[in-house]
């Protein structure tokens, strides 16, 4: 019987190990929800692109909304701030919702002893980092269009955005173990990720938050990742380097428990299945 050794040093010889099938099937995951529509993978563009439409009109016209005292009062500046909040929630979300049933829809994988199952939370995340990036292109487009300049620390958003890489890891490998045994998992994450939009800075600064409930809000990681992708695609602020060491840290300590656990728990899979 095999032993896997489930620590940090693992998780990350696993992923490089399966790297190439990892990608392989984070393509075809991508290319294949477009399966047989008339556009195709063009369709991955026009949501956002249509979204972000719709975003612009409803807060610049309708609601006539503004980003906090004394921010960005352009008049599409409320839907691209928001824009980018949506990008990086929809991030973990996708992550996080279709954790609890990626091996309940794979069975066959189960039965396979060679097949390494920790790669299918990487696989829903990369397919869910290129819908992420096309829309990262549209909000770039956009903002070249309505004559907004694009900082040049967006180059810095990469960097931003890894402590939600293993965030969203973290997650996905503990919900995907659990969700073998617990069947109602998948209902309460949908609940879960629903909440933390309205409870992580999408729709409004934290600064705008009173005083008291901030430092509270500053400890909801995906909170901190939205307001520094801000920072740096949209103000050109440097982020600050202590709040990310401290997220990134959070990540990988999230991460590597998660995948402990998927690692110990695995083992029952195909008895439950």
């Amino acid at each position: 019987m095999r032993i896997f050794f489930a620590g940090p040093t693992e998780m990350f010889a696993s992923f490089w190990r399966n790297r190439s099938l990892i990608f392989q099937m984070s393509r075809r995951e991508a290319i294949g929800r477009y399966k047989g529509s008339f556009i195709g993978l063009a369709w991955s563009f026009f949501n956002p692109l249509l979204m972000l439409a719709i975003y612009t009109f409803v807060f610049s016209v309708v609601f006539q909304s503004r980003w906090g005292e004394g921010g960005d009062q352009g008049k599409v500046a409320f839907a691209v701030i928001l824009f980018v909040g949506i990008i990086v929630h929809g991030l973990l979300a996708e992550s996080v919702n279709r954790a609890p049933d990626l091996i309940l829809s794979n069975p066959g994988y189960v039965k396979k002893i060679v097949f390494p199952l920790e790669i299918l939370p990487w696989v829903t995340f990369f397919s869910a980092l290129f819908h992420a990036s096309v829309s990262l292109v549209v909000l770039f487009i956009f903002q070249i269009l309505c004559d907004r300049p694009i900082p040049v620390t967006a180059i810095l958003f990469p960097i931003v955005l890894l402590p939600l890489v293993f965030f969203s890891m973290g997650f996905a490998w503990f919900l995907a173990a659990l969700g073998v045994y617990f069947r109602d998992v998948s209902q309460i994450t949908n609940i879960f990720t629903t909440v933390l939009m309205y409870m992580s800075a999408v729709f409004f600064p934290i600064s705008a938050l009173p005083r008291e409930f901030q430092s509270w809000l500053h400890l909801n990681p995906l909170a901190v990742i939205i307001e520094q992708s801000r920072d740096v695609l949209i103000f050109g602020e440097i982020p600050d380097v202590w709040q990310w060491g401290r997220m990134f840290m959070l990540s990988m300590l999230l991460a590597s428990f998660g995948f402990a656990w998927f690692q110990k728990t695995r083992k029952g899979f195909a008895d439950v299945l």
